[in-house]
């Protein structure tokens, strides 16, 4: 296999979060000696995740085996899902700001037609509901553990205890009509044909979709990361790798 240098569109902030993290985490572990040092491990660990990279390419590039690259990834993605923040957490970190915004995104699987639970009718593909929660101004806060993706997005949005959340708190929340029913302090447009709408339901619409709309950069901020914008591992690993990614985010922009 031919090896070539090659850029990484991360910031050096991130890789010293993640590198200062594993050094920690070897130190608990009372480790002596690796084949890569804390700093490379970190840098395979964002290689891997920022451009999906398969394990047998990113072996070969950093002079390991592929076992052991699949483990020394493994290792970074745990260490960092240890760290990204709760749910709680993002929204007390919330409650300052005016309000909040809500959505569900679909992270593609390679699944076949047979596995129906993680087919989404809405997208027309197989892939895992992540909610997402985004500040004012589309700034990611938070993203959640991932379902499958026939779950609706307000039936997820209760499952991760979201709605009683944000309303224990106070923090007002902006979502699509997929929150439809969610009650709360969770805001939705008004439903039906826009014909069919008053005048002052259609400007109310429109005020909300424009409000609403910042949260794509929230879940523009989640598929920069290129891992996610088609898995091909275990659905279970991929709440691990949705916080992974979340403690990053969180660790670069502070």
């Amino acid at each position: 296999m031919l090896v070539y240098p090659s850029g990484l569109d991360v910031s050096s902030s991130a890789l010293r979060f993640l590198s200062a993290r594993l050094r920690e985490h070897r130190r608990g572990l009372g480790t002596r000696w690796r084949r890569l040092s804390a700093g490379r491990q970190a840098l395979l660990a964002l290689a891997h995740l920022r451009n999906g990279h398969p394990y047998m390419q990113l072996a070969a590039g950093f002079g390991v085996g592929t076992t052991t690259a699949y483990r020394y990834v493994t290792e970074a993605v745990e260490v960092l899902a240890t760290l990204a923040p709760t749910l709680a957490e993002a929204v007390r970190a919330a409650s300052m700001k005016a309000f909040v915004l809500l959505d569900g995104t679909l992270l593609p699987v390679d699944r076949i037609a047979a596995h129906r639970p993680f087919y989404s009718g809405k997208h027309k593909k197989h892939g895992m509901n992540v909610q997402v929660i985004a500040d004012s101004s589309g700034r990611l806060l938070w993203a959640s553990p991932a379902l499958p993706g026939a779950v609706h997005d307000v039936r997820a949005a209760r499952e991760h205890g979201i709605i009683d959340t944000l309303a224990e708190a106070g923090v007002n929340c902006w979502a699509d009509k997929g929150y439809q029913g969610a009650g709360g302090t969770v805001r939705v447009p008004y439903r039906g044909r826009w014909e069919t709408l008053s005048t002052g339901q259609q400007a109310v619409n429109r005020s909300h979709a424009k409000i609403r709309a910042l949260v794509e950069q929230a879940v523009a901020t989640l598929k920069s990361w290129r891992l996610l914008r088609k898995l091909r591992c275990s659905t279970t690993r991929i709440t691990v790798l949705v916080q992974a990614v979340l403690c990053l985010h969180q660790a670069s922009s502070a």
